[in-house]
């Protein structure tokens, strides 16, 4: 298989069978590839043709990707940017700042179906109305996080939260982290 074709969905296809594709997808582009880098990039590709590919809201989705642990902050724990598709985005987030870092702290998944409720949201995209966070535990630690941004209110939901919960999962024990 020519390794783009892995970002190819069919037009008809339901959000179930998408995020299911995204999975399989990702077992066979980390196959005998551990690098944190290289996966979460092609990751990100897959979540962003998967919700372009969808019908509304998820395909108003305007930022899919990652931030990891800073391992060079000693002082503070903190996210910096990793690997996305979108908008330029914030560069760190301190743990217990915002949706990234709320997830990040308490390690439980943040469904938002209003950014502009939850308190001290992050405005990196100010078209930006809901989101979804998802952590990536290895260990007990959170080494990074899924993001997922929306320019729809109630932009995901439960099947939303099921599958990506089962990537980051996929995610966490398929890199070796710094």
């Amino acid at each position: 298989m020519v390794h783009a074709d892995a970002s190819n969905f069919t037009a008809d296809i339901t959000k179930e069978e998408a995020y299911q594709q995204v999975l399989y997808q990702a077992e066979g582009l980390f196959y005998e590839q551990r690098n944190w880098v290289c996966n979460l990039s092609n990751t990100a590709s897959l979540l962003w043709h998967c919700y372009k590919s969808l019908p509304a809201p998820s395909n108003a989705v305007n930022w899919a990707g990652f931030y990891t642990l800073d391992p060079s902050s000693s002082q503070k724990q903190q996210l910096i940017l990793g690997p996305f598709q979108g908008k330029v985005a914030c560069q760190t987030i301190l743990f217990g700042r915002g949706v990234c870092g709320t997830a990040a702290a308490t390690k439980q998944t943040q469904l938002v179906p209003d950014v502009e409720k939850f308190p001290g949201h992050i405005a990196c995209d100010g078209d930006t109305k809901s989101e979804i966070v998802v952590p990536i535990i290895v260990d007990d630690k959170v080494v990074a996080i899924i993001d997922i941004d929306c320019t729809q209110e109630h932009g995901f939901d439960e099947v939303d939260k099921k599958y990506l919960q089962q990537l980051a999962d996929f995610i966490a024990k398929s890199c070796d982290w710094p």
